[in-house]
């Protein structure tokens, strides 16, 4: 895509912090830095989003979401991550370049927020198991 920031970061046509980098894809250091260390994965081919990312990339930068993150904590001391990939802008996605946020935590209040809301008593599982099981 010729207007994707992260598609010019991953052929260096724009400079970034990059930490890791091999033929399928590239992890650089996110501007914003949530918190210290935050770090972007992204494959060098352009693809939207997580569903059509072919298995072998995921897979494979999967393993790199796990180095990158074993040398942060080595190296900064991150006592833990959040590793979140938002999909379409109703989910968060800001770059529309599928890419893996590594997020590391040193301590629980350090501002970064992922909520989730115990809804149990609002919803039918059952009926949500069945819609997602059903086969077309």
């Amino acid at each position: 895509m010729d207007n994707c920031i992260f598609c010019k970061i991953a052929h260096h046509e724009i400079p970034g912090k990059i930490v890791y980098e091999d033929d399928l894809c590239m992890a650089f250091l996110d501007l914003s830095q949530t918190t210290d260390g935050h770090t972007l994965v992204v494959p060098k081919q352009h693809f939207s989003n997580i569903l059509e990312v072919d298995h072998q990339t995921l897979s494979h930068m999967m393993e790199v979401v796990q180095k990158v993150a074993l040398q942060i904590q080595e190296n900064l001391h991150a006592k833990g991550f959040n590793m979140i990939t938002n999909m379409n802008e109703v989910a968060g996605q800001t770059v529309p370049h599928f890419h893996i946020h590594i997020i590391p935590r040193y301590q629980s209040n350090d501002g970064f927020q992922a909520t989730y809301h115990d809804r149990s008593q609002e919803v039918d599982l059952d009926g949500i198991y069945q819609k997602i099981m059903k086969s077309e």
